[in-house]
């Protein structure tokens, strides 16, 4: 006689693997997305502080222009009074989702002047401005 396992068995098996995945990847999934605005969040906070670090370089006045433009600047400083510069940032911060911070100055957002706006997209990827999903530096409220 061989030793086997009958077709309820196996269906029986597959079911109760099949309740335990229902149950486990929901919050596997959810605990991504958590963890990817947690990042978000550290990355602007790292990100103002090396541009607050540029303005107590340079009179008190965070960089103005374009992320990008912002970003190298952060990135290769021009020498300050003839002495060189160690660079603020290192690489351009993305966000949790491997997208580009966004970088405002003047702000239009803070309530203090000296402050630019940094902002992500979010989960959703769009781009809008303060609303929906984005994650920024001007409120605790959202996501």
């Amino acid at each position: 006689m061989r030793g086997g396992f009958t077709l309820v068995e196996v269906l029986l098996v597959l079911a109760i693997l099949g309740v335990i995945a229902a149950l486990v990847v929901p919050n596997l999934l959810g605990s991504q997305q958590k963890a990817n605005i947690n990042a978000t969040r550290v990355k602007i906070t790292s990100y103002q502080s090396a541009i607050e670090q540029y303005a107590i370089d340079h009179n008190g006045r965070p960089p103005a222009g374009s992320a990008d433009e912002v970003n190298q600047l952060l990135m290769n400083p021009e020498p300050i009074d003839g002495r060189n510069v160690d660079p603020y940032l290192r690489e351009s911060p993305k966000d949790g989702w491997g997208e580009p911070l966004f970088y405002q100055f003047p702000a239009k957002n803070q309530t203090i002047s000296t402050d630019p706006d940094i902002w992500s997209a979010g989960p959703n990827g769009q781009n809008e401005d303060g609303g929906g999903d984005d994650i920024n530096n001007w409120s605790t409220v959202g996501t």
